[in-house]
This record gives structure tokens, C-alpha cells and sequence, in this order.
């Protein structure tokens, strides 16, 4: 009896030593990405399926989030290992600026890769007559979720035109889909919303009532100055627009942890840009994702995993 209990002893023991090994060989990469109605969370669908199918012994997740501040700070604290956010939420959260959402500086940051731009889109309901920015004194926007990327990006452009929220009749601070209901139902007179090109909230809202797309006044760009950029809402982006609209844009970038292990960081770099077709397949936002100039203007240093990378390509 002794024999046979000292041998389920010892087999209990290597199981547990067994599990424990199975248990650290496994890892888990959890991706953060924004409201669902944004362009953040079917990419970021597409890249936990990359990942889950072409890097050995991960098990990935995806959740939605308000997107880039509260994504970055989940970073920083450990609960997610590669999350998108805004290039200027980046910066910011590099440098601890405490107004647009973070406690300190979030040390722990660092670059997968820059990605696709974002694009300042301001769409107000026809009816509401809105069709330049300075027609929104005395109107009703929604500048998205609280100290989100989007509402840190309304709070810049405001503030470079010489405007504030107290000039606007009503300010709300609600996601995107929310947003465009209350637009749809007369609630609202306009929405501002900082995402990728032909995001699926303001595709419903222009198929639903008509809407302006209205233009970010020329210079904006220039006064603010890095990681903002003029751009061009292309005509036909959305259902009704019939002409180009000038803008912002701001690059996205894919941000990871420190803690990663060079390997994963490595493995959620190559993946990425081996499987774009697939990210474009999700979402034609990701078709503006350009290997050459992933590496460039990055506000946090690279990943040691992310620089290996870069550096086989020729890149660094």
C-alpha cells in the first residue's frame, strides 16, 4: 500500500509539474480595440484570428473597449498585450498628460507598428443645416466618449480654430453608434468622430438620413503641427457625398508592453504584415497599412521584438 500511495504521489506531482509547464507555455494575447461600431474592432477580430492561427501555443481574445486612452492605460497596468490607439493619445500618454486621461507616464509602452490613419469625419444631419464648423455654435455634438482619442482629438481642433465646447449648444460625450441614433433621431445635430475611412457607424447613419460631411477648415494641420495632417475624405465615401472634403488625419499605431517577450512581439509584427490581406478583408481602412513607413514617427520607442523585425526587412 505504501508502495502504491508513494506512486500516486509522485505521478500527482509530475502532473501538476506537467501542467504547470503546459500552463507557461501557453500564451495569451488579449487585444484591445474600441466600440464596436468603430473601425478598431473588426481589425482587431482579424488580427486575434492571425494570431490565434499562425503563432504556436496562443490563445488570443479580443475586447472592446472606449478605445485609445483607456486601451493604452490597460497597457500600462497588464491587461492586454497589444491594443490600437491614436498617435497623439500615444504622445500623450508617453508624456503622463494627466488632462487628457493618464494617472503618469505610461513607461511601460512601446510600438508593434504605425498603421492606418484616422480621419477627422464631422457629419451633420441635412436638416440640421450645418454645412461649414463655425455652423456648429449653438448646435448639439457629440465629441465621442469621455477623454476617448476622438474627444482629445475635438478638444485640439476646437481649440486651434479658437472655439470651445461653450460655443456648441449642447455637447454630448457618447460612442459612435449612440451617437449617429441620436442623430437618426433628431436628437442631435452632428457627430464627430476620429476613425478610419468609411467606419460602419456613419455608413448606417448616411443610409439611413441624408448628411453633410463637413469640412475641417484648411491650416488646422499646420497649427497643430505632429501627428496631425491634412487630408481628403474621398467623394462617395459615404452615401450622399458628392464631393471631396478636406480634414485631419492622425496615425494609428499598434502599441504592446514592455513585459511582451521579444519573441511574441516579434511573432505579432511578422504575422501582421504577412496576413494584411486579411486585415483588409475585415476592414478596407487597414489597405492604408504601408510596411515602408510602419517603423517611422512613432512617439514611443519600438519594441526590441518589433525592432528585429523591421531590421530583416531592410527597414531600420
Amino acid at each position: 500500500m505504501q508502495k502504491i500511495a508513494r506512486k500516486l504521489v509522485a505521478a500527482g506531482a509530475f502532473a501538476l509539474v506537467f501542467a504547470a509547464g503546459t500552463a507557461k507555455a501557453e500564451q495569451f494575447i488579449n487585444v484591445l480595440t474600441g466600440g464596436t461600431s468603430g473601425v478598431y474592432y473588426p481589425l482587431g477580430v482579424a488580427l486575434s484570428e492571425i494570431y490565434g492561427k499562425n503563432i504556436e501555443g496562443v490563445r488570443t481574445q479580443v475586447q472592446a473597449t472606449k478605445a485609445s486612452v483607456e486601451n493604452l492605460n490597460l497597457i500600462q497596468q497588464g491587461k492586454g498585450e497589444i491594443a490600437f490607439a491614436l498617435g497623439d493619445s500615444v504622445k500623450a500618454a508617453w508624456e503622463g498628460d494627466a488632462d487628457a486621461g493618464f494617472p503618469g507616464k505610461l513607461e511601460k509602452l512601446r510600438a508593434i507598428a504605425a498603421i492606418y490613419p484616422n480621419y477627422i469625419q464631422v457629419v451633420a444631419s441635412q436638416e440640421s443645416g450645418i454645412k461649414e464648423f463655425s455652423d456648429l455654435k449653438g448646435r448639439s455634438l457629440s465629441v465621442g466618449a469621455p477623454k476617448s482619442g476622438t474627444e482629445l482629438n475635438a478638444r485640439a481642433i476646437f481649440g486651434a480654430l479658437g472655439m470651445s465646447y461653450e460655443d456648441l449648444g449642447k455637447t454630448e460625450y457618447l460612442p459612435f453608434g449612440e451617437s449617429v441614433d441620436l442623430i437618426k433621431n433628431r436628437q442631435l445635430d452632428a457627430t464627430l468622430q476620429s476613425a478610419g475611412l468609411g467606419v460602419a457607424s456613419i455608413k448606417d447613419l448616411a443610409v439611413s438620413v441624408p448628411i453633410t460631411v463637413v469640412a475641417v477648415p484648411e491650416g488646422v494641420a499646420e497649427k497643430l503641427g505632429a501627428p496631425f495632417q491634412a487630408a481628403t475624405i474621398p467623394a462617395g465615401t459615404y452615401a450622399g457625398q458628392t464631393a471631396d472634403v478636406a480634414t485631419l488625419a492622425i496615425t494609428n499605431i499598434l502599441v504592446t508592453s514592455a513585459d511582451v517577450s521579444d519573441e511574441v512581439a516579434y511573432q505579432m509584427t511578422k504575422q501582421l504584415f504577412d496576413n494584411l490581406d486579411t486585415m483588409v478583408a475585415a476592414h478596407k481602412a487597414a489597405s492604408g497599412i504601408k510596411l515602408e513607413e510602419a517603423a517611422r514617427g512613432l512617439p514611443i520607442p519600438l519594441h526590441p521584438g518589433a525592432e528585429r523585425f523591421f531590421k530583416e526587412k531592410g527597414l531600420m
